[in-house]
């Protein structure tokens, strides 16, 4: 019986790692500070076509009001992450409060202990392994392999939210969204709204009708560091207030960066979506647990 629960913990371990390696990567070059926009940031909306009567701006508006008004999402989940031959599966937690933290907790199955937290905050991203009482602290510019890929929380939220981003910004306004095209198919019931910027290509796939985002893509090429892709999937909406909130999402991280074609897929499957703002956004982490350098943590994850 214990042989069976360290399994399961390792299990849970190497899950809550695998998520961390996704976000840092999964976002590649997707975004820049959310305080001002980089001067050398370019952006480019493809043409239109001029005899195309489809009232563009107003449907690109349409999806950016799909957008909650909650401030906090909270629920249980079922953790399913597919990577390196693994396909792993936890019970957990997402824990989310607008613009200050993203919060990703795993657990024993059956027991219910926690044994792994990932957390983004605007300042910071904490990874704590509870199993062997290790945990690592570091702002953005710390992590080499964060700010080399140049993530951002503010555009990670927006994913997590199921919500239109634009790189450098932090909320969109009427005249941001003047810089996104969309372009209707009278064949198929999903309309894309797209964003070019530099060697990204942005993506969302949403209901002709209703404007809810159904599919997201951010996809980044380049000679240097050749193609990498991020496809984030939403299903299952639950009614929030008067707005929709996907239950489901999953999300596929493909890249051939890394030399050879590498691809990690995470879901996570919602039971309940509510509002409960009755929790801690702060993580205080326990003196006794032991603070792992930045590199160590990162060398770990990769030799999963």
């Amino acid at each position: 019986m214990m042989k069976k629960i360290k399994i399961v913990r390792n299990n849970a371990c190497s899950a809550i790692a695998l998520a961390l390696l996704f976000a840092a990567c999964g976002t590649k070059k997707a975004v820049v500070s959310s305080s001002s926009s980089s001067p050398n940031t370019t952006m480019k909306t493809p043409k239109s076509n001029e005899n195309n009567a489809f009232p563009k701006l107003n449907f690109i508006q349409k999806v950016a009001d799909n957008a909650v008004y909650a401030t906090d999402i909270v629920g249980d989940l079922k953790l399913n992450i597919k990577a390196n031959g693994r396909d792993i599966s936890a019970p957990g937690s997402l824990h989310m409060r607008k613009n200050q933290v993203i919060r990703i907790q795993v657990f024993i199955p059956i027991l219910g202990t926690e044994v792994g937290r990932l957390e983004f905050t605007p300042d910071y991203v904490l990874l704590i392994d509870r199993l062997h009482k290790e945990y690592i602290q570091a702002s953005y510019q710390q992590l080499d392999f964060l700010k080399n890929n140049g993530l951002n929380f503010y555009s990670l939220q927006s994913l997590f939210w199921n919500q239109l981003f634009l790189p450098g910004t932090n909320q969109l306004t009427s005249d941001l969204l003047q810089r996104f095209d969309a372009q209707r198919n009278a064949h198929s019931s999903l309309i894309p709204v797209t964003v070019q910027n530099g060697d990204l290509h942005f993506n969302w796939n949403c209901n002709a009708e209703s404007g809810l985002i159904q599919a997201a893509s951010v996809v980044y090429q380049s000679q240097k560091h050749g193609r990498s892709t991020l496809d984030w999937h939403y299903d299952n909406f639950k009614p929030v207030g008067v707005k929709q909130f996907p239950a489901w999402q999953s999300f596929t991280f493909t890249t051939t960066a890394t030399q050879r074609k590498q691809s990690v897929q995470l879901t996570l499957d919602m039971e309940e979506v509510t509002t409960k703002a009755n929790w801690d956004a702060k993580t205080t982490v326990s003196p006794k647990y032991k603070k792992v350098e930045t590199q160590d943590v990162l060398g770990k994850i990769m030799n999963l």
